[in-house]
């Protein structure tokens, strides 16, 4: 079988109705399609399409990264957070001109509602390591810590790779050639990003009024998720106004479409809004996210495959530089937190 579900109830955040039927997100084995089965491929690309048209969220087994090096990845993790504070402002963003390293709690604002807070976590940050140049493009900083530098890029690296293998299923749910995503999902010069996050627990006296993570959609193509036990993702049920959490499935990734993606595909796969609730246990919880978000020179246009006969695109083309920009003004620009945008060419 390629493809389960998990079927998660409402939360009552916001309107909850019990009329309203329960949300699946379908847990789909990939497994087939590295080993070259035709069959099982064809079918999981089928379970894909399924996905990307209605939630947009899904979760990913019979992936190639090891339980080994998640294992190391999430260890090297929490020993980063639990650093003194000291240690990790040495690496903070806020002092890097290619806008990666260490991010306070409260740094960023993903929901653009006035009345919600700023964003209880804190996070580290890295993208391909190279000179600074232009927005988001420069050298990685790294913390004294043993071993960290080495399985985070390990799994940098590892990421890459199985990126470029749901990009070509996703080609073929497009009923593209198979490699029509590649330049976009494994340019060297890309702006992957592999981003930590630590969600301290809520407060009884704010809890229901801050957010882990604000509301949004996902500035990029396709965000693969990493996360421990302790839960608190939710997505947004847009028919009935209602929060669904996402259960965590030991060793999967949970893969959501973002908002290039949606453009590419002139709407038909959703990037879907979503946010993390605070932990209101004593448990801390901990993630690590790749974003996909491709080349600042490449431009996202409506792929031919997704426009019927008269069709016209829901979205003039734009460049994944100029969409970036705009997504991180919102996010950092509105609550004053400085990011540095180099010279535009």
């Amino acid at each position: 079988m390629a493809t389960q579900s998990v079927t998660i109830a409402e939360t009552a955040a916001t309107k909850v109705d019990a009329s309203v039927p329960k949300m699946d997100i379908p847990i789909i084995n990939i497994s087939p399609f590295l080993a070259g089965d035709a069959e099982g491929t064809a079918k999981l690309v089928a379970d894909f399409r399924e996905a990307c048209t209605s939630v947009g969220f899904l979760q990913i087994v019979g992936h190639p990264i090891s339980h080994d090096l998640q294992e190391r990845l999430m260890e090297g993790v929490v020993r980063f957070f639990q650093l003194p504070m000291e240690q990790k402002e040495a690496i903070s963003k806020s002092k890097s001109k290619s806008n990666r390293g260490y991010e306070r709690i409260g740094d960023q604002k993903l929901d653009d509602d006035p009345n919600v807070t700023a964003d209880q976590k804190e996070a580290f940050s890295i993208r391909t390591d190279k000179p600074l140049g232009r927005f988001l493009q420069g050298p990685n900083h790294w913390p004294d810590l043993p071993g960290f530098k080495e399985s985070y890029t390990e799994y940098y690296n590892a990421m890459r790779g199985f990126s470029q293998a749901l990009f070509r299923i996703i080609a073929l749910s497009l009923n593209l050639d198979e490699g029509y995503f590649d330049r976009f999902a494994s340019d060297p010069d890309g702006l992957a990003a592999l981003r930590s996050h630590h969600y301290p627990p809520t407060p009884v006296d704010v809890t229901g009024r801050t957010r882990g993570a604000g509301a949004h959609t996902d500035f990029g193509a396709l965000t693969l998720l990493l996360q421990d036990d302790v839960g608190g993702l939710e997505v947004l049920h847009r028919a009935s106004d209602t929060w669904h959490p996402v259960t965590p499935v030991e060793g999967a990734y949970v893969m959501n479409i973002g908002d290039l993606l949606e453009r590419w595909t002139n709407g038909h796969y959703k990037s879907t809004m979503h946010r993390v609730l605070s932990p209101l246990s004593l448990k801390d919880r901990y993630t690590c996210a790749y974003f996909n978000e491709g080349e600042l020179d490449q431009v996202i246009e409506c792929i031919p495959t997704c426009l019927a006969p008269g069709e016209k695109p829901l979205y003039p083309p734009i460049k994944v530089q100029d969409h970036l920009l705009s997504r991180w003004e919102r996010a950092y620009t509105s609550i004053g937190t400085t990011f540095y945008r180099a010279d535009q060419p």
